[in-house]
């Protein structure tokens, strides 16, 4: 006990709060909670029962070191009771060479959400060839619930051998679900997306949007970066353009408010989410039912081994279950 107070003392002398900028969005509030854990709300989606609402989102596939981050995330959502989006699976198109680092059911089990992911360009190749059944042997190969249909124009764009786009991507999207019985889930890749996109997906019946806001990875940027030097300076501001994860609440919290059709039972909440914090006050926010997704912060750990990852996500969700106790969101009237 002494040396632990010590400890307070030489700690309190350099970490005084006042120089720090309080977070302003909550409430605290101390006397209303104790030490039991709180039960963080489930969320369903297409079947699957999120045990907690934080999504892992789609980040990387095909070549030995995606097998063993998918294996550590897979891991991770099944003892945890997490969401899964695979990153793209457009290489298993091609060969079933690189099915086992990909292939994870067994790993994250039955009962939690397991999705795969193409992106729009090679949707729309597939539907003017006419293949989007090899679509339904890829998920069912996989087990997955569904497919996650990556929107990522500025990306393809600046990638140098990217694709091009010959449709508008809500047209791809359309015939996909004409053609195709299964669960979807359309996402950005780190733009986001504005009201009018926004609204057009609002009235298709999506199991979820996911977001993959402005604030978090920037795979235009990173296509841009590879690039010839000399058109860094002329292309780079373009990646700097997007809709930040709050400015598209807003937007979905203002077409509802005006009445706007809406099908899309749930929301991923996705894109500059630092912190258990963020993830609470937009899940608190939302609209709609939401999670909010995460892929930096899981990647950073699941390189590593397991112990890792584990570690950080248990320390990350006690900290959300932390927040459902003791915080309370603040309106613009200082009560929520």
């Amino acid at each position: 006990m002494e040396d632990r107070k010590k400890d307070h003392i030489n700690l309190a002398l350099t970490n005084r709060t006042g120089a720090i900028e309080k977070d302003t969005r909550f409430i605290y509030e101390p006397l209303l909670s104790g030490h039991t854990i709180p039960q963080l709300p489930q969320v369903e989606l297409a079947g699957k029962t999120m045990k907690t609402p934080l999504w892992i989102s789609s980040m990387t596939g095909g070549s030995g070191i995606a097998r063993h981050i998918n294996t550590n995330l897979a891991m991770v959502a099944g003892e945890f009771g997490l969401g899964m989006g695979l990153g793209s699976c457009r290489i298993l198109l091609e060969s079933e060479k690189h099915l086992p680092d990909f292939d994870m059911r067994s790993v994250i089990g039955e009962e939690q959400p397991f999705w795969a992911n193409l992106g729009i360009a090679q949707l729309e190749q597939m539907v003017e060839k006419g293949t989007l059944n090899e679509v339904t042997d890829m998920v069912n190969l996989l087990r997955c619930d569904g497919l996650i249909i990556h929107v990522n124009p500025l990306q393809e764009w600046f990638q140098p051998e990217g694709d091009r786009l010959k449709h508008p991507p809500l047209e791809v999207i359309k015939e996909v679900m004409a053609q195709l019985s299964m669960p979807l889930i359309v996402k950005e890749v780190g733009q986001g997306m504005g009201s009018e996109s926004l609204r057009a997906l609002m009235e298709l019946p999506l199991a979820a949007i996911e977001f993959a806001a402005f604030g978090g990875t920037n795979f235009a940027r990173v296509e841009m970066m590879r690039r010839p030097v000399v058109e860094h300076e002329l292309f780079e501001p373009m990646v700097f353009v997007g809709q930040t994860a709050q400015e598209m609440l807003n937007d979905m919290k203002a077409l509802l408010d005006k009445g706007a059709e809406n099908k899309t039972p749930m929301l991923i909440i996705s894109g500059g989410i630092r912190s258990y914090l963020d993830g609470y006050y937009f899940i608190k926010t939302s609209p709609l039912p939401a999670v909010y997704g995460m892929a930096s912060g899981f990647l950073k750990h699941a390189r590593d081994n397991y112990s890792s990852l584990r570690e950080w996500a248990n320390s990350h969700i006690d900290g959300l279950k932390m927040a459902h106790a003791y915080l309370r969101i603040r309106d613009e009237n200082g009560r929520m």
